[in-house]
């Protein structure tokens, strides 16, 4: 077994309620991937790799809640658009040039990008997860990768997906999966009670996107007569458990069945794509958690978000929900951070493992460095981590135990070679003269 110490380091600690403190001047002991024991920092020589945390905090690693991460290809290629624009004009056009190659080399840049940015979990929804999976695997980071499907690419689409994930759920310990059924409004109630049946017998989590605005919502009673909350408990997709991307169209009278499923149900939300895509009021966090719902923080797709900093999403967060309800002491930064910590642990279906620095805990870790000028003078560490800190203090990041960022710099990745690849295929995503769409956006 392999033992590590992180020294001397200042540590975020984020209970399950109350308040979040910084115990200072800690050593966090590891053995392979998992912490042992976080204690005083002593003048005991340690036994193995010695990791300096001194002047630097350490804070679980940051988890993407919900995420397409091969669409960092498309950052920035569409622009000052309607959803509706957004989607019908530039994204699904677009997309009918992915190929593996294309959504690998996406993803070893967005898995460098994560990293960096202090992130060591994200939860994927997207084409070709395989390769996903190995630009994961490749970089150290963590992720649970939900295979996409439309029940317009017909049956044997649905059964692509399908196969993919279970091949994912073996393939490696760092990779955990689920299914990935688009949206309610792309994927037919057979199509839905199918995926919910298979997630029951094999123990799958669903992942998916609903009820994203109201204006979905109100599609889908003016269309089906229900909503799509409503649709998720009819075909058993609630009772399977899921994930659900968004959620801002979620009526009141929906949380009464949410709340008989808070148990395996949890929403992320992405609060900068709704300010961007005008898509209303955001997420009800407060409501959601009314009923026991955990919210994750994402940052969904930089093609829309244009980064995949979660840093920048749990400061749109705190400040959105309290314009939201209007109540500067609503969404304080204790419970900020614990969406950002354990909430998004729920989300990406690991809600015992990560999500906080304790002993049994898997062991990924970022250090940060607070001496920019941006967050000084330090008053209170826990406001630095919400609204001042950026991706650039993030001195050294662990995954599973592992150093994947040591000094600001990637140890498994050569930087100027995933860039070199990205620069050189993306022209080739965002060519529109193929003609055709992957999918038409009409909820």
């Amino acid at each position: 077994m392999a033992q590590s110490l992180i020294r001397n380091v200042d540590v975020l600690i984020v209970p399950e309620t109350g308040e979040c403190r910084i115990d200072q001047a800690q050593d966090i002991h590891l053995t392979d991937s998992v912490i042992t024991a976080i204690a005083p920092t002593t003048a005991a020589p340690p036994a193995g790799e010695v990791i300096d945390g001194t002047g630097l905090l350490a804070v679980p690693g940051l988890i993407n809640s919900h995420t397409h991460s091969p669409m960092v290809m498309m950052r920035g290629a569409a622009e000052d658009l309607s959803i509706d624009d957004w989607f019908n004009q530039r994204i699904w056009p677009m997309e009918v040039n992915l190929t593996p190659e294309r959504v690998r080399v996406g993803a070893r840049l967005a898995c460098a990008e994560m990293l960096l940015a202090g992130v060591t979990t994200f939860v994927d929804h997207y084409f070709h997860a395989d390769q996903i999976a190995q630009a994961a695997i490749e970089t150290g980071i963590r992720a649970d990768l939900a295979p996409t499907y439309f029940s317009s690419a017909g049956p044997e689409a649905v059964d692509a997906a399908i196969a993919t994930t279970r091949d994912l759920a073996t393939l490696h310990p760092r990779i955990t999966a689920s299914l990935g059924p688009h949206a309610t409004y792309t994927v037919s109630d057979d199509d839905l009670r199918r995926t919910a049946d298979v997630a029951r017998a094999e123990g799958f989590r669903i992942h998916l996107h609903a009820a994203e605005t109201d204006d979905q919502t109100q599609a889908s009673l003016d269309k089906h007569g229900a909503t799509p909350i409503e649709i998720l408990d009819r075909t058993g997709v609630l009772d399977a458990g899921a994930l659900i991307a968004h959620g801002c169209g979620i009526r009141d009278t929906d949380l009464p069945i949410l709340a008989r499923y808070a148990d395996r149900t949890t929403v992320a939300t992405c609060p900068k794509v709704y300010l961007k895509l005008a898509m209303g009021n955001g997420t009800s966090i407060k409501q959601l958690h009314s009923i026991g719902i955990r919210t994750g923080i994402g940052t969904d797709g930089a093609a829309v978000h244009n980064t995949l900093d979660v840093w920048e999403s749990l400061r749109l967060l705190a400040l959105t929900q309290k314009h939201q309800q209007n109540n500067a002491e609503w969404m304080p930064l204790s419970d900020t951070l614990r969406l950002a910590t354990r909430h998004s642990a729920a989300a990406a279906n690991q809600a015992a493992t990560l999500g906080a620095l304790e002993p049994g805990r898997q062991a990924d870790i970022t250090l940060l460095d607070l001496a920019a000028p941006h967050n000084q003078p330090l008053h209170d560490p826990r406001a630095a981590l919400v609204y001042s800190v950026r991706a650039s203090d993030v001195h050294t990041v662990l995954v599973a135990g592992q150093v994947v960022v040591r000094n600001r710099q990637l140890t498994k990745l050569d930087l100027a070679e995933v860039l070199a690849d990205a620069r050189s295929l993306a022209h080739t995503l965002v060519d529109l003269s193929r003609g055709g769409a992957i999918q038409h956006y009409a909820p």
